[in-house]
């Protein structure tokens, strides 16, 4: 359910409809608009007597919402919702790049990415703590001392960073440090794990499960925003599909799904969604003309010597190439490169 409340309700108001949905058994989440506040309703102790609702001070209507997930639909919050990350805004008019490695290898391999990140004119730095791979052999990341050194690189630049968490002890350790949380591909219907990042106060990156549906990316989501964490960025980063020419197929289909259905700002991740460097620069430029916030994509000083995913990494050149190129498709719709 969702409860609109009248343009000049008054914050006791909202509060006591709040405490009255409490009080019912439900969860109420306080949704302010640009010309309404909403009150949205979960939970699944049986239905509200809307009669009773809207007879509360500053109460305009009950509404239904027919979606399984109420707080990420666009029918509880019209407006597009813009995400801040320290400092940089994700969901506005402007689109973000975010460039880095896909695993932090040293401290003088990632701060020189960090720079490289930020000359080319990138506004975000990512970079991989905890690894999950494939294979247990393979590079598993360095932990902790990464994401100290992340803390360097950005104190070096400038630049926030986001940074991968597979479990409950790494996102408890990572939010010590880290600008935003990134639950990769295979946690996204982890649900433990998406119930203990929602209580965070940073925000998280969600990236859609390599055979996910849209509406299972957006019930992922949904746990986030009812377990109280609503700074929610989506992340299209390709999906499993009988081709055999990439590593997975980026979806760009889901871009204009998304805008559609959430409010939720939408990134792509061109570099694994394709896992070939040749590939991210056409996918990139893609994914801003189909209307999505901005595109994360893997940068190595030296790709040829990287632990992980070097083939799918730019180069430093190939990055700044890649951000003008960027910032001429967004000017085409419309939009602007963030800087």
């Amino acid at each position: 359910m969702l409860i609109i409340m009248r343009q000049q309700a008054t914050d006791e108001e909202i509060r006591a409809v709040i405490e009255e949905v409490q009080r019912l058994g439900h969860s109420a989440h306080n949704i302010p608009g640009s010309t309404r506040t909403a009150i949205g309703v979960t939970g699944n102790n049986g239905p509200i007597d809307r009669n009773l609702i809207e007879s509360l001070p500053g109460v305009v209507q009950t509404m239904r919402v027919t979606k399984p997930y109420k707080l990420v639909s666009r029918e509880t919050k019209p407006e597009d919702t813009t995400v801040d990350v320290g400092g940089v805004q994700i969901g506005g008019k402007d689109v973000v790049v975010i460039a880095g490695p896909c695993s932090v290898e040293s401290r003088e391999q990632i701060v020189t990415a960090a720079q490289q990140v930020k000359e080319a004119g990138g506004r975000m730095l990512r970079g991989g703590a905890f690894k999950p791979r494939t294979s247990p052999y393979a590079f598993q990341g360095l932990g902790e001392q990464a994401l100290r050194w992340l803390v360097e690189a950005r104190a070096e630049t400038g630049l926030p960073f986001v940074t991968e968490v597979l479990d409950q002890e790494s996102a408890v350790l990572a939010e010590q440090y880290a600008d935003m949380l990134q639950i990769g591909a295979r946690n996204m219907q982890n649900y433990v794990l998406l119930s203990q990042v929602a209580r965070s106060h940073k925000p998280i990156l969600l990236k859609r499960g390599p055979a996910a549906t849209l509406e299972e990316l957006l019930n992922a989501a949904e746990y986030l925003l009812a377990g109280g964490n609503y700074r929610v960025v989506l992340c299209e980063r390709g999906i499993r599909s009988f081709s055999d020419f990439s590593r997975n197929t980026m979806d760009l289909n889901v871009i204009p799904a998304v805008k559609e259905l959430s409010h939720l700002p939408i990134l792509t991740d061109p570099s694994h969604g394709t896992g070939k460097r040749g590939m991210v620069l056409p996918l990139a430029l893609a994914s801003i003309a189909a209307g999505c916030d901005g595109v994360m994509v893997e940068m190595h000083p030296h790709p040829e010597h990287a632990m992980s995913d070097g083939y799918q990494s730019l180069y430093p050149q190939q990055l700044k190439r890649l951000i003008e190129s960027v910032d001429r498709v967004a000017q085409a719709v419309s939009r602007a490169l963030s800087r």
